[in-house]
């Protein structure tokens, strides 16, 4: 087996665990190597009061060093961009990645592809996931950058929309869970299943992707309502394969595809 390098690019601290955890950790198992970028210490992100104290970039810089490590990634890389925020948190300033040219935001990112000579890279599908405006940068910034150092499999971290409107609309029905969430906000979400094309198998490798959730412990907190990561830690072990055991992509260069190999083509 050729060892393969891939480089992860997320927004924010606890975003690789989400959408790739698994993934990081089925490919760092196999003896690949596994780069960890991130655009943002996540500074402007949400936390309760209880969590914050320290300054909370701080905070989640180090709980990605200890997410890192569950995940047995080989390498850790910050950009040091500012974190956008989101809602509640929107930075006052109007500043943040978002905001930032993608030609030059991607300059970075460029030159850890050039340094690792990258064989995959995964970035975020054009929604941006949910929306976020710092995930609809990753998806732009991945794109330049992938262009720029030649990096010849770009695979955009992604859900099946369908299952997940579902979900939604279920959890919409339960007085305050999802208080916070406008349910129609996730008819553009994701990515339709007929588009999706790696469905990875990552049930073998679910105790390091829980462990890299619960590294991320300010981030299941929060004083404005449930948390994605809270939600995902409190299910139990058979619900928690069912919903996190697969993790999705979409190589869009190559539609029609349909794999459960990150290194297909290569």
């Amino acid at each position: 087996m050729r060892r393969r390098t891939i480089v992860s690019f997320h927004a924010h601290p606890d975003d690789e665990a989400l959408l790739t955890g698994g993934t990081l950790a089925r490919a760092a198992a196999a003896g690949h190597r596994v780069v960890l970028v991130v655009a943002t210490d996540g500074e402007a992100g949400l936390a309760s009061d209880a969590q914050l104290t320290t300054d909370l970039g701080e905070l989640r810089r180090r709980e990605l060093d200890r997410a890192a490590a569950a995940l047995g990634c080989a390498r850790v890389v910050r950009l040091g961009l500012p974190d956008s925020g989101w809602r509640d948190s929107t930075r006052a300033d109007g500043a943040g990645f978002s905001r930032i040219d993608p030609v030059e935001a991607a300059a970075g990112l460029v030159d850890v592809l050039r340094e690792e000579e990258a064989d995959v890279l995964t970035t975020y599908d054009p929604a941006g996931g949910y929306g976020h405006p710092d995930h609809v940068q990753v998806h732009l910034v991945g794109a330049v950058a992938a262009a720029r150092a030649r990096t010849p499999v770009v695979l955009e971290a992604t859900l099946p929309r369908e299952p997940l409107h579902r979900l939604v609309r279920v959890a919409a029905r339960i007085p305050g869970l999802l208080d916070a969430v406008d349910p129609t906000t996730f008819a553009a979400a994701f990515t339709p299943r007929s588009r999706i094309t790696h469905r990875i198998d990552v049930r073998g490798h679910l105790a390091a992707k829980r462990a890299a959730l619960g590294a991320h412990a300010s981030q299941a907190s929060s004083d404005v309502g449930p948390r994605t990561v809270a939600l995902l830690l409190r299910l139990p072990e058979p619900a928690f394969a069912l919903v996190a055991g697969r993790e999705w992509f979409l190589d869009r260069r190559r539609p029609g595809l349909r794999t459960d190999d990150l290194f297909d083509g290569l």
